[in-house]
């Protein structure tokens, strides 16, 4: 599947119920620019799911959990031999919602030898309120 959004800042809720109301467990990874929006995106998806907790960039921390099914990776800084090497993978084995910031095609290809479940959004900044989504399920 494979779907395409054009939206403002402010209509994220219209994408996070599209994606949720076909994928409610396992990864996504987000990919963009720096500043694309790829936390504000975690933010809109914590929302809607109704965590109050404030969601931060985990660039330095590597993983940042909200409640018990939602769970957010940076791997920026490391990459991902890093990430499996710390034994990450194992944690998104979890249930609930991965979302993985700087992920890319090899990620993806090892997630699905995995048999783990996989969406990936590319983000394209248009200006500073607007943004293009392209989501796509493996």
């Amino acid at each position: 599947m494979k779907k395409e959004y054009k939206l403002e800042l402010h209509e994220l809720n219209k994408l996070t119920q599209d994606v949720l109301d076909t994928f409610s467990n396992g990864v996504i990874i987000l990919r963009g620019d720096l500043a694309a929006g790829k936390t504000t995106l975690v933010k809109a998806f914590a929302k809607k799911l109704g965590c109050d907790e404030e969601v931060t960039s985990p660039t330095f921390s590597l993983q940042q959990c909200y409640g018990e099914k939602i769970f957010h990776y940076d791997i920026y800084n490391h990459g991902l031999e890093h990430f499996i090497s710390l034994g990450m993978l194992e944690e998104l084995d979890k249930e609930g919602l991965h979302f993985i910031e700087w992920g890319d095609d090899a990620l993806v290809e090892l997630l699905e030898s995995a048999g783990i479940d996989v969406m990936t959004i590319d983000i394209k900044k248009i200006s500073d309120k607007a943004r293009e989504y392209s989501i796509c399920t493996h």
